[in-house]
């Protein structure tokens, strides 16, 4: 199953970029025998100011034909790693192609892009800057294949 994360905002070289090139390494190198990834980055950029809907156009551009569909959303569903593990491969058995994830910029997801995904996911209750939702996001994908591979990555 490709994994896409699907980004508002332009990543520029530094701490964030290092970290999650590292961590879409790590995923891409153990999920490659669990019928995960490889993992894409799309990043769109609203140039004219066009707020969510602007954004949400661009986005749903980005997300390939047929995806699943989830976004990151404060109001999304908290998990924890191992059940963010177990939905990974829940759909990667159900067939699955693709997986979109979704993150927006600086004023969140335009609520018609929010309304036709098929999954959202939190981070806990706090708002976190786009360029960190990556990073955690990119590093949970990592830790989603460690766990199914059986690796020591993650504690209990």
């Amino acid at each position: 199953m490709r994994v896409h994360l699907c980004a508002v905002g332009r990543l520029r070289a530094g701490p964030e970029r290092a970290l999650i090139d590292d961590y879409l390494t790590r995923f891409d190198r153990t999920g490659r025998g669990l019928g995960l990834g490889p993992a894409q980055i799309h990043e769109v950029e609203d140039k004219k100011g066009g707020g969510m809907a602007a954004e949400a156009a661009l986005l749903d551009r980005a997300i390939p034909d047929g995806a699943l569909v989830c976004t990151l959303d404060e109001r999304g569903k908290l998990m924890s790693s191992p059940d963010f593990a177990a939905l990974l491969a829940k759909w990667r058995d159900a067939g699955r192609g693709d997986v979109a994830f979704v993150i927006g910029g600086a004023d969140g997801i335009d609520p018609g892009l929010r309304a036709r995904a098929d999954a959202s996911l939190s981070f806990g209750k706090m708002v976190w800057p786009h360029m960190l939702a990556r990073v955690m996001l990119t590093e949970q994908l990592y830790r989603a294949a460690s766990i199914l591979a059986g690796s020591p990555y993650h504690r209990v």
